[in-house]
């Protein structure tokens, strides 16, 4: 009998030392599995390639796709069809991603109208989603939808990479960093409002001695594009004068593609500066940044 008694008071504590492992085991299972779609711009297959890389590189806990707004990829990589393949991979919250430098921008205003947000978009915009048959998913789980790039520290790590790999000594040299740039003078204003403090951070990690930013506003009217170029060869200019040395030169754009292959070579020519293009994807902080802003938006 007290054999009997023993097996049965260990089996009830068994179960009771059980018991936690078990609706820990339940609540995971009931737990909201999280899908990421990261939206880009888009470009050419290599442009593609980069975002692919990094959005691959994610480790979010649950599935991972990748839409295009423009460019070759953007009628195979559609967002509906992302957000649908995240949803049948067993997503019960979908967190969209912007990978765009910035949330002041009409490609940002397309995505938040793709997530379901109430913003009209202009004629240009509309037209563009149009045309490569890009629409609003069919109901499902909810779309949360993240900021862009914006002042994220990850793009401070990667400009500082870049840069470091062109000049391995940095001190006493100058570092000015070009971006695309919005078309009007409000969201221009916004765009430096973030990246002023990028170009502090980068300062800090990389140990410049100056580090300017400025953008070249590619899709503004030509006059304001030239005037945009014109303060981008100054910058340089003054920045040679100040340290005697060619100035470093890196690209705050999101993948590889004419604008950094082709466009901003061609506007600096001529400038004692030195310049490679590398872009901010694919890096491994890039991959950190989508982690982080599914992160953030998960815990709103």
């Amino acid at each position: 009998m007290t054999t009997l008694l023993s097996r049965a008071a260990l089996l009830a504590a068994a179960a009771v030392l059980a018991a936690p492992a078990a609706l820990a085991a339940q609540a995971a299972t009931n737990a909201p599995r999280v899908g990421v779609v990261v939206v880009a711009h888009g470009g050419d297959s290599v442009w593609n390639a980069h975002v692919r890389q990094t959005a691959a590189a994610a480790k979010v806990g649950g599935p991972v796709e990748v839409s295009f707004l423009m460019g070759a990829g953007a009628r195979t990589a559609r967002f509906q069809d992302a957000v649908a393949r995240v949803r049948a991979a067993g997503a019960t919250e979908v967190v969209v991603v912007p990978m765009l430098v910035s949330s002041h921008s009409g490609h940002y205003d397309q995505i938040r109208w793709l997530a379901g947000d109430s913003v009209t978009l202009d004629e240009q915009m509309t037209h563009h989603l149009h045309m490569a048959g890009i629409e609003r998913p069919a109901a499902g789980a909810p779309l949360r939808l993240t900021p862009a790039m914006d002042a994220a520290p990850e793009v401070a790590r990667v400009l500082a990479d870049r840069a470091l790999a062109i000049a391995p000594q940095p001190r006493g040299r100058a570092l000015l960093i070009v971006g695309h740039g919005p078309n009007s003078a409000e969201d221009y204003a916004a765009w430096m409002d973030n990246l002023r403090p990028i170009a502090d951070s980068v300062k800090a990690i990389a140990g410049f001695r100056d580090v300017r930013v400025e953008l070249v506003r590619d899709d503004a009217p030509a006059p304001v594009r030239a005037e945009a170029v014109r303060r981008v060869r100054e910058l340089i200019e003054l920045q040679h004068l100040a340290t005697g040395q060619e100035v470093v030169v890196v690209p705050v754009l999101v993948s590889k593609g004419s604008v950094s292959r082709d466009k901003v070579p061609n506007d600096i020519r001529g400038t004692p500066s030195v310049y490679t293009g590398e872009p901010l994807a694919p890096h491994p902080a890039m991959a950190r940044w989508v982690e982080a802003r599914v992160r953030g938006a998960l815990a709103r």
